[in-house]
């Protein structure tokens, strides 16, 4: 546990030094209509202006004040995880529109863009499938239109499990510092030829990452997923924070598979995992 605390509290300079301004970030301009992000209702009646004593707040929850230069869609106003019955909710609050933005595609696997979501947490890579100790334990709501990464499911009911990238779906992560991405994190690469231990979901990726079948509920102003405790070993005793980020993806041996590119916003600022859970 204190070896993932250190690891998220040294990448958190790295991450909040970095703009916004690449092609990569949201911006009020590029925002799609709402219609784009398919599974993301709109909040015409949202109120760009209001803050976080709108709200009430769970016990331990991460309240944030709105920010002059994020996208309203990724402008993070609270965070907060609790439980509710057999679920862990994991819940992110946005100044209006959550979910109504969407990378635009670029057309190829090598630098596709995807948009985040991101709960990291101090709970052990090891709780969800992979070995202990891998790094900083995430999850996230992401969406990205050039690929598809959940092949055991498909999400938009069509017929074909490969097309439903753009809908907002969850993924388990591992971070670890990087050096090579601006965004100072990268999803933890699987080396060739290496065997670790991973959940039965895994998408087959040569990253440290998990395709659960758990719904991202997306409504006007909230991001949610519901976790089933029994996922997590019963286990609620752990810290997080809340992020909204761009990630890349690089086809290049050189490069990890999926770096986080550009930070969009930081619930406690400086990724301190300051939020607990409510009981």
């Amino acid at each position: 546990m204190n070896k993932i605390r250190s690891l998220s509290l040294t990448a958190a300079l790295a991450l909040v030094a970095v703009g916004c301004g690449d092609d990569n970030t949201p911006t009020a301009a590029e925002q799609p209509s709402p219609s784009a992000a398919t599974n993301a209702p709109a909040d015409t009646d949202a109120d760009p202006e209001h803050s976080e004593t709108d709200h009430e707040h769970p016990v331990g929850a991460i309240a944030s004040g709105v920010s002059e230069s994020a996208d309203a869609a990724f402008d993070l106003v609270l965070t907060a995880v609790t439980t509710d019955g057999d679920d862990v909710v994991f819940r992110s609050e946005v100044v209006a529109n959550a979910g109504s933005s969407i990378p635009k595609p670029v057309g190829a696997l090598d630098q596709a863009p995807v948009w985040s979501y991101v709960w990291p947490t101090t709970l052990n890579s090891s709780t969800i499938g992979f070995d202990a100790d891998q790094g900083i334990v995430a999850l996230a709501a992401t969406s990205h239109p050039d690929f598809d990464d959940t092949p055991l499911y498909d999400e938009d009911g069509d017929g074909d499990a490969a097309n439903d990238g753009a809908l907002w779906h969850t993924h388990w992560v591992v971070l670890v510092e990087s050096a090579e991405c601006g965004g100072g994190l990268s999803v933890r690469d699987i080396p060739d030829g290496a065997t670790p231990t991973v959940p039965a979901t895994w998408p087959e990726l040569p990253i440290l990452i998990d395709s659960p079948d758990i719904a991202t509920n997306v409504t006007a102003e909230t991001v949610e997923i519901r976790v089933p405790i029994s996922e997590l070993g019963s286990n609620t005793d752990f810290s997080y924070d809340g992020v909204t980020a761009g990630l890349r993806v690089s086809t290049s041996p050189h490069d990890p598979l999926l770096c986080v590119e550009n930070v969009f916003d930081v619930a406690s600022g400086d990724l301190s995992l300051p939020g607990t859970v409510e009981q």
